[in-house]
Order: C-alpha cells, then sequence, then structure tokens
C-alpha cells in the first residue's frame, strides 16, 4: 500500500507527542515560530547573526591557552566564528566541511566576518569527520561536533519534509552520529575537551550517543556542574535548550565531555 501524504505529519506528531508527553503541544508551537537571531560581535568584522543557544553550545568548549582547536562539522560556519573569536593568538582552527556546496559557504562566511588577523589562523578542509581518526589521532586539544541531525524545526517548516518523515531517519542519524562521536574520540588529544552538540529532539541523537560513548571508553570524562545557560534543561549526559522555556532559542543540545589522562 503506497505511503499517505499525511503519514509523515501523524508518525511525526506521534513519536515526539510520546517522548514529551503534555509539553509537546507547548514545544511544536515554539518550534513553528520564526527563530530570533542574536548579534555575535567578538573579533569580527561586522555583527553575525544565529541562535542564543547555538552560542551558548559554542562557549561551553574549554579551549586551550595554546594548540589546535577542530570545529569537525563547521558549515556554515557561525560556531566557527565564535572558537575563532575565543581562541587565544598562539592556536589555531581547523574548520571542516565535507559537502562541498556548504563549505563553500563556510569559506565566505569566514572570508566576510573574520578579522584578517584571526582569520590566518583558521584553515578550511573537506574531510569526511567520520573517517578522520583514520589518518590523525590524539591531533587536537579541543574539538567541537555540531552533528548533523533531525533538526526537526526545520522539518516542522517544510511541508515536503514532514510528509516524508519516518522514525527511521532518527535511526539512521544516530548511526552517523556515534561515527562521529567515536572517531573524534580517537583524534581528541589525552587531557583535552571535546563538546558534542546538535539541533534534535530525541535522546537517541543526543544523550544515548553520549552514554554509548561512555560505556566504550574507560577515559571519559561527563562535566556537568552547573548549566551554561539559565534555560537549559539538565540531561543525563548534557543540557537541552528548547524554545518554549528559552524565549524562542535552540532546540540545541550538547554534552562537554573531557579526555582523561593528564
Amino acid at each position: 500500500m503506497a505511503k499517505k501524504k499525511s503519514d509523515g505529519s501523524r508518525l511525526f506528531h506521534e513519536f515526539y507527542s510520546t517522548l514529551y508527553g503534555t509539553r509537546w503541544p507547548i514545544l511544536r508551537t515554539a518550534l513553528e515560530q520564526e527563530p530570533s537571531g542574536v548579534a555575535w560581535s567578538t573579533n569580527v568584522r561586522e555583527p553575525y547573526y544565529l541562535d542564543r543557544a547555538s552560542i551558548t553550545a559554542a562557549f561551553a568548549l574549554p579551549l586551550p591557552e595554546e594548540g589546535k582547536i577542530l570545529d569537525m562539522c563547521a558549515a556554515p560556519g557561525g560556531k566557527s566564528l565564535i572558537l575563532a573569536g575565543r581562541m587565544s593568538e598562539q592556536s589555531m582552527l581547523v574548520s571542516n566541511e565535507y559537502s562541498q556546496d556548504r563549505r563553500k559557504r563556510l569559506q565566505t562566511v569566514l572570508d566576510q566576518f573574520l578579522e584578517p588577523s584571526v582569520r590566518s589562523r583558521v584553515r578550511i578542509t573537506g574531510h569526511d569527520a567520520s573517517r578522520w581518526s583514520r589518518y590523525e589521532q590524539n591531533a587536537y586539544e579541543a574539538i567541537l561536533i555540531d552533528a548533523p541531525c533531525s533538526s526537526e524545526r526545520h522539518v516542522l517548516s517544510s511541508p515536503v519534509h514532514l510528509s516524508q518523515w519516518t522514525p527511521a531517519r532518527i535511526k539512521n542519524l544516530a548511526h552517523r552520529q556515534w561515527s562521529l562521536v567515536s572517531g573524534a574520540w580517537l583524534v581528541l588529544k589525552a587531557g583535552g575537551y571535546m563538546v558534542y552538540s546538535t539541533c534534535a529532539l530525541s535522546p537517541d541523537e543526543n544523550d544515548n550517543v553520549i552514554e554509548k560513548l561512555h560505556l566504550k571508553y574507560p577515559d571519559v570524562e561527563i562535566l556537568s556542574d552547573g548549566a551554561p545557560d539559565m534555560y537549559a534543561d539538565k540531561t543525563r549526559f548534557g543540557y537541552h535548550i528548547l524554545p518554549d522555556t528559552a524565549s524562542g532559542a535552540g532546540p540545541i543540545y550538547f554534552s562537554i565531555i573531557h579526555k582523561k589522562g593528564e
């Protein structure tokens, strides 16, 4: 039997209603509203507007006094601008994006917004991040993974994508997210820090990915003392900023992870 166009929408709302219960109608309404941007203006030529929750996630990554920082899935570039603006003069940033089209957008953003003195310490690459550890390990003091995810806010704004939605999308993305996180862990130096971030709603793409990392590697230490944002909901392994309680910001999930050893 052919899938009806309405099936995706029905499955979507049933799935998230089960996850969020009576909160879902309020959260859904907040997700359907136009998100408001906040101006980032530190060490940039002109303000760059992005979600306040994205700024919080990028600020959650502890940066070294000197060394190498990796933004593993960097396009369109907002979080790279924040990392570049925060890093010391003794540090460098690698902004990676596998998609050629999105990498062009990333380069445009970095060229347009970064001051030349900062831009000279940012290198753009186009590697498949899930395979990075095959070629380089123990190489970076700090890594940000803003992973590809379900992006339910965008699904809700697109009738076509909503009509095609199935729970299998989450399963497929979670598999990709695990390959990114587990590979990045081998690339991170002992004593370094990693932030894993998504704009997804489901624990399968958020806490469950970090739980798997925690179970696999004995040197994983989850940092969870004090919420980096007053609007963040504490989860088992991280924080979740949701627009129904954060004045429209989010959704953003992030987990702050230390690699023990030094």
